[in-house]
């Protein structure tokens, strides 16, 4: 099976619904599921992450870090960290723990190092990101973290079944086919709940432009992704801007304030992708 033939066949079964999960997964979608509702009573939901113990020590370390604890007071209990970070950051916690537990199963050496280099990418493009949202673009600072740490969902799933499917990911640039991608990333994406505007963001990501002024989170997310020096081991000409673009991006962001912003997001990332490792 060549690549063409690897992608068409892993992007049908995507469509039939059939994906492949590892079983840790399904542990950090029910806690997003119910988190889902804004209503969740504060109880469940510290019912929900205590029964997950990793995700209790990790929900109780990123609310200690300076991103969210600008008191310096250390929270010791479930409940004080879900109060400090909210249910949208919680959400976006169990999302990370599904797309760091799509490289569970990857036996390969040379694929698990690619994984961990998307990893270290999708925690500087969500860091990175929500600064964007503050400071320059004015959506949801929350709404764009959790769209950072998902919005290479598809590339961690493929990089998941390229064990089976040997060469799947190799740079070829007469086989590619990106409808098979898009199609096994909006499949992913839609199994993991992920919610409606974040999807059309991400999806938007293979051929939009950014908007003039940036104002969008797909504009925060093909910005996140421009800026970032961590950047993606997977497709990286596609994730970038028009080269016109910087002229543009000097518009709304100057060179002070780019610098404060990437080293303020190396800052978060390092804190959350140790809080992550916890």
């Amino acid at each position: 099976m060549n690549k063409l033939e690897a992608y068409g066949h892993i992007a049908a079964l995507a469509i039939r619904g059939e994906l492949v999960f590892p079983t840790s997964v399904n542990a950090a979608l029910r806690v997003q599921l119910a988190l889902d509702d804004p209503d969740c009573p504060i109880d469940t939901a510290i019912s929900l992450v205590l029964a997950e113990p990793l995700l209790a020590a990790k929900t109780v370390a990123i609310s200690n870090s300076a991103m969210f604890n600008r008191s310096g007071v250390v929270v010791t209990n479930v409940r004080g960290a879900i109060m400090r970070i909210g249910y949208q950051n919680l959400y976006a916690l169990a999302a990370a723990m599904v797309v760091r537990q799509f490289g569970s199963k990857i036996s390969d050496p040379a694929l698990r190092a690619k994984a961990e280099k998307l990893w270290d990418h999708t925690i500087a493009v969500s860091a990175l990101g929500r600064l964007i949202a503050r400071y320059v673009t004015g959506v949801n600072e929350d709404t764009a973290l959790f769209a950072g740490i998902v919005h290479e969902v598809g590339g961690f799933y493929l990089l998941s079944r390229a064990d089976e499917f040997p060469g799947l990911l190799d740079e070829d640039a007469e086989n590619w086919h990106s409808a098979s991608e898009e199609i096994i990333t909006r499949e992913v994406m839609h199994k993991l709940c992920i919610p409606e505007p974040v999807a059309d963001a991400i999806e938007g990501l293979r051929d939009s432009f950014m908007s003039i002024p940036p104002d969008t989170l797909l504009d925060t997310l093909l910005l996140a992704n421009h800026l970032t020096p961590v950047k993606s081991p997977l497709q990286e000409a596609q994730r970038d801007l028009p080269p016109h673009s910087d002229s543009a991006i000097d518009l709304f962001i100057d060179e002070q304030k780019l610098a404060s912003m990437l080293e303020e997001a190396k800052r978060d990332a390092a804190e959350m992708s140790a809080a992550l490792l916890v």
